[in-house]
Parts: structure tokens; C-alpha cells; sequence
């Protein structure tokens, strides 16, 4: 009886999943030999025959028309082409095993990816200690991360380009989103201690404002939205706060500054904090909530992180 064998495209009858015309498995060998420092070696920590682990490089340099090792000596050496491919050859196998993991944790349900998106004035710091338990909890899991402009994070969560948010939702929490308070974080009026706003004795009134620029925080898309906390007729719109933090710093004009970035710039005289008569700014501060679309339910990994960062900021 004669059994005919067709391997589709993409497969070998032995080495594995084909890439081209070399096959994992070769690479697997190439990486265990240079890792072990021999062929004998390689074929023990591969629990192989050693003419296994031959053949795989033979055939693995004959389809690349190269030569991966100097076997001139008394041990085989690798070639300055080899020096170069087994770096790629280690960067193929990584990808392979986040591929293999990631289709892993897809089967047993978990999410295969989680996106976050951050408004800008969200302070970090506390979010980090999350995020690193959420890599220990979920090794395998990729999670992008991503700091939007003004409005940027609730626009993802909609557009569902992004599974969870960490942002302001203002004026109030929207219908379609479910959000949970995570922290407050007190918006301080400041100016840079030469700015001439900085000189007045008396707190400073709405018309003190309309000679100087007010440096606004801004949604890069929706331009037309509604504004909050604006003072002055002038605007300088940033998206980055980094950006306008420089800009402050050189006295360009005004703003208000999330507390946790301009703390220490008080304290140290380069900004002066104003006094605004009848602020309309909530002296309490500004919500910052963990939010999700209403309509899309959040994967293992997304529920577990909601839970950290509610039990973390409770």
C-alpha cells in the first residue's frame, strides 16, 4: 500500500510551521547550538539525535544558499552571517512564543488584548503599581497604553478603540459609560513668578485676565466642544501638558495645573499660585474615574484591573 502525504503550505513533515523556505524548528536548533556552545550539546538539551540537529542546519543553509558556521576547526564556529541571523533567528522565536501565548489566553477566554487610554492629567504614579500586578497577573497578555488629548479617552471608549479609560468626564458621567471614581486631583491656578499676574496684591478678577493668555489644555478633535474653566479671551490651546508646562514655566501665560506637577515649583518660587476672586473651579478638585463603554463588557484581564484600581484608590 502506497500512503501519499500532502503537506499544505505552511507545514513540513518535520521541522514544523513553515516560514518561507525555513522552518521554526531549524531556527529552534540554530539558537540551541550557539546557546550551548555545540552541536552534541545542542542535540542533549533538545533531547535529539545529533544527526538530527546536522541535517536541520544543512537543510537550513542550503534553502538560504548561506553558510552559518566555519567548520574548519575542531569546533564549528559561527560565521559573521550567522553572528547576525541568529539574532534574528532569537527575535522570530520570541514573536512566535508571544503569538502562541497570546492565541493561549484567547482560548481560555481572556481578552487578547487590553487597551487603556489615559487623559492627560491623570497622575501616573499610582496607576503604575496596577499596571505592573496586571503584567504579573496576566504575563502573556498585551496591554497598550496610551495618554490622549482632552476628551481623547472617552472618544476611544466609544469609537471602541480602546476597552478602558482612565479620565475626567466632564460636566457629568455620560449614559453610555459606566465609571468608577478612582481619586481627586486639585487643579491649582499658577502663572510663572515673573508673569505680570504674578505681581498683583489682591486676588486677581475676571478682567485681570483679558490682557494675557490663558494656556488651555484642548481636545485635538472635537476644537468646537464645550469649554471648561476658561478665564481668558486669549487661548493657547496644547494637547501635550508637558508642552504647556514648558510654556507656563516661560511665562507665556496662565493656567491651571493639576497639584502633583506644580507642587514643587511652588514651593520653590519659579510659579505663584493665584488667587482667583470666585474661582468656579471645584476647590475639592476633579474626578478622575476608571470608565468603560456601557455596551462592552470588559474581558478577565479589564475586570481584574477595574477591581485593582477600585480597591487600590478606595
Amino acid at each position: 500500500m502506497i500512503v501519499l502525504i500532502i503537506f499544505t503550505d505552511g507545514y513540513t513533515a518535520k521541522g514544523g510551521i513553515l516560514i518561507g523556505n525555513l522552518t521554526l524548528d531549524q531556527l529552534r536548533v540554530l539558537v540551541a547550538i550557539v546557546e550551548t556552545g555545540s552541536f552534541s550539546a545542542a542535540s542533549k538539551a533538545l533531547s535529539r539525535a545529533q544527526s538530527s540537529i546536522s541535517q536541520a542546519i544543512a537543510s537550513l543553509e542550503g534553502t538560504q544558499g548561506i553558510l552559518l558556521f566555519d567548520r574548519s576547526g575542531h569546533r564549528p564556529r559561527l560565521t559573521e552571517a550567522g553572528r547576525v541571523l541568529v539574532e534574528h533567528a532569537r527575535l522570530v522565536l520570541a514573536s512566535a512564543g508571544r503569538f502562541e501565548a497570546v492565541a493561549k489566553g484567547t482560548r481560555s477566554g481572556l481578552e487578547p488584548e487590553l487597551t487603556i487610554a489615559i487623559d492627560p492629567l491623570v497622575p501616573t504614579a499610582p496607576l503604575i503599581e496596577s499596571l505592573r500586578l496586571l503584567r504579573t497577573q496576566f504575563p502573556d497578555l498585551p496591554v497598550s497604553f496610551s495618554t490622549e488629548g482632552l476628551g481623547g479617552s472617552l472618544r476611544r471608549l466609544r469609537n471602541a478603540t480602546a476597552a478602558m479609560g482612565i479620565c475626567l468626564l466632564l460636566p457629568a458621567v455620560p449614559e453610555d459609560v459606566v465609571a468608577y471614581p478612582l481619586l481627586r486631583i486639585k487643579m491649582l491656578p499658577v502663572v510663572a513668578a515673573g508673569h505680570p499676574l504674578a505681581s498683583l496684591k489682591r486676588p486677581v478678577m475676571q478682567s485681570d485676565f483679558e490682557a494675557h493668555v490663558q494656556l488651555v489644555l484642548s481636545d485635538p478633535v472635537a476644537t468646537q466642544g464645550p469649554d471648561y474653566g476658561i478665564s481668558s479671551a486669549r487661548r493657547w490651546r496644547f494637547i501635550d501638558i508637558g508642552r504647556r508646562m514648558d510654556f507656563l514655566m516661560a511665562g507665556f501665560g496662565w493656567c491651571r495645573m493639576p497639584e502633583h506637577l506644580v507642587a514643587s515649583d511652588i514651593a520653590a518660587g519659579n510659579l505663584a499660585l493665584l488667587h482667583i476672586l470666585d474661582d468656579p473651579t471645584p476647590e475639592e478638585g476633579l474626578t478622575i474615574y476608571a470608565a468603560h463603554k456601557r455596551s462592552e463588557v470588559l474581558g478577565p484581564a479589564g475586570q481584574w484591573l477595574m477591581t485593582e484600581l477600585k480597591q487600590r484608590f478606595a
